[in-house]
């Protein structure tokens, strides 16, 4: 193995080698040549010379750039990121919050170590793995703890790094990578090459109608060819590509087996994962055990990834600094959360009407909330002003729900709709407070009927499909009547519950105009005090 490692060194480097070898050979010869001339002309030779090599160096620069911006397709070249190899050290135990991935991803493992008894029985060494998920699933971790646990450099690029508005620079860099993964692989008996942001180079190829093709096009037919390439020769490169776009925005020559060989589905955590992600980055920092509670942390973070969970734990340590405390006490988490999702606090010299009007508003979206919506919790309601908003309630799921029923949905419009309700009963006017609401709302009920179809006029299939010239203007009145049912049904059950409950929306709003906030804990025990509970959730 040292052999094909100096072998490889020496096949990379051996250009710096022969130059550093010519520039010892002609400094010798400059030095034997000053020692054979006399004291007079040996100084003067001296004297100058600083002043000649600095004018060599000069030219030398000035052609340079000359010959690169002319002759080889500008700055780019000059400015080409360098390719280097690394052995990295993320340990697999390092990896969490997505062990259903590892799973999958442990079977690449095994076949890169495994690789002479994969051919033994007649089998194609893996060539490629795709990774596809949200952003900050921990794509490139995973990646480099393959790299780490079959012990093999690990080359890693952006897709936006190949990708250059002069012709063949995206392919030049290709060929450039692979052709040290290939060096790479010699010497170390494999090699991981990671592309990150892979659509930015994969996408489905566009073809000019005048016979020639997006740059784009060219780096990604380099990329083929590259990758067909390894399955003619003995090196054991491995190519893992990772995208947050979805798999139908891929070129599908990029997808065919022989190149990208697995796909490999990379998904938020669930609760146990998350709650370990979080035990893994408070273990890092100081907090208060007695106060921060994880497991009800983790219950809290539905949908969030790995990098949310970071970030709020970062940002809870930055919160806590601010205050003094020498550890992280759950106030902090809470606030840090908050302020990630809804924004900077920024506070407004409001009237006493028009704050007023704010909480009456945001009453009765966690009224509605808290009493009808079967699958959500009011995390905090606020009428302090963030992100152009007057107030805000910030509702959290109670589980992870992949699918929405209709009863979900109509709970979504309800909450979206009881703001007004409440602006409109308690003062008889309405405020242009509401758009954001009826956006969410109407855009709902426009997609149950026209795309899902949950009507009541026996209209079943996506009509948002059919061209509006095609569509009958009959169907789109019997759409858009259900579409308007749907609201009206809605904001009459809000309009009904909001008045049976016009003594605890009373109360609410006292709160709200005396503390600004109130977070799930306050707005339960209000709730509680008046002997309500929160709507079941669903079966």
């Amino acid at each position: 193995m040292r052999s094909r490692r100096f072998k490889m060194y020496f096949k990379m480097y051996w250009p710096r080698i022969v130059i550093i070898f010519a520039i010892i050979f002609v400094v010798m010869l400059a030095v034997w040549g000053l020692m054979s001339l006399e004291s007079f002309y040996r100084n003067i030779t001296l004297a100058t010379m600083p002043i000649n090599l600095i004018m060599v160096a000069l030219n030398a620069t000035i052609f340079v750039f000359m010959y690169m911006m002319f002759m080889q397709g500008g700055l780019a070249k000059i400015s080409k990121s360098k390719i280097k190899g690394e052995l990295v050290n993320v340990k697999w135990d390092d990896v969490i919050g997505m062990e259903e991935a590892k799973r999958e991803a442990w079977e690449l493992v095994q076949l890169i170590k495994d690789r002479a008894k994969v051919k033994q029985v007649g089998g194609k060494i893996l060539r490629g793995m795709l990774m596809l998920g949200p952003p900050g699933c921990g794509k490139t971790y995973l990646a480099k703890a393959i790299a780490t646990e079959t012990k093999i450099p690990f080359l890693s690029m952006s897709g936006s790094e190949f990708v250059e508005i002069f012709v063949g620079v995206g392919a030049s860099r290709v060929r450039r990578l692979f052709k040290k993964a290939r060096e790479l692989s010699y010497g170390f008996g494999g090699c991981i090459i990671f592309i990150d942001e892979l659509d930015a180079i994969a996408r489905k190829r566009v073809f000019s109608v005048f016979g020639g093709t997006e740059e784009t096009n060219s780096t990604q037919n380099q990329l083929l060819a590259e990758m067909d390439g390894l399955q003619e020769k003995d090196e054991n490169v491995v190519v893992i590509g990772a995208t947050n776009a979805g798999e139908d925005t891929l070129d599908r020559a990029l997808l065919r087996p022989g190149r990208f060989d697995r796909k490999l589905h990379i998904d938020r955590p669930n609760l146990e994962e998350r709650e370990k992600l979080f035990e893994f980055y408070f273990n890092k920092i100081n907090y208060d055990k007695g106060s921060v509670d994880i497991k009800k942390l983790a219950r809290k973070a539905v949908y969030k990834t790995p990098a949310e969970i970071e970030n709020i734990v970062k940002e809870a340590a930055l919160i806590a600094a601010r205050d003094n405390k020498p550890a992280i006490e759950y106030k902090h988490v809470s606030e840090a959360i908050e302020r990630i999702e809804m924004g900077l606090k920024h506070r407004r010299n409001m009237t006493p009407r028009e704050k007023e009007m704010t909480a009456w508003h945001e009453t009765g979206h966690l009224i509605v909330l808290y009493l009808l919506h079967p699958t959500k919790d009011v995390f905090k309601a606020s009428i302090i002003g963030r992100r152009g908003a007057l107030g805000v309630v910030h509702e959290n799921p109670r589980e992870e729900w992949f699918t929405r029923s209709r009863e979900v949905l109509v709970a979504d419009i309800k909450t979206s709709l009881a703001g007004f309700v409440a602006e409109k009963l308690r003062f008889n006017t309405t405020s242009d407070g509401v758009d954001t609401d009826f956006k969410q709302a109407m855009s709902i009920a426009h997609n149950m009927v026209w795309k899902w179809g949950m009507n009541d006029a026996g209209l079943v299939g996506d009509y948002t499909l059919i061209p509006e010239s095609q569509l009958g203007e009959s169907t789109k009145e019997v759409l858009n009547k259900e579409t308007n049912k749907i609201m009206q049904n809605s904001l009459k059950e809000v309009e009904t519950l909001l008045k049976n409950e016009q003594e605890i929306a009373k109360r609410f709003v006292k709160e709200l105009m005396q503390k600004e906030e109130l977070d799930y804990d306050e707005i339960d025990a209000i709730f509680k005090e008046y002997g309500k509970h929160q709507a079941p959730s669903p079966l």
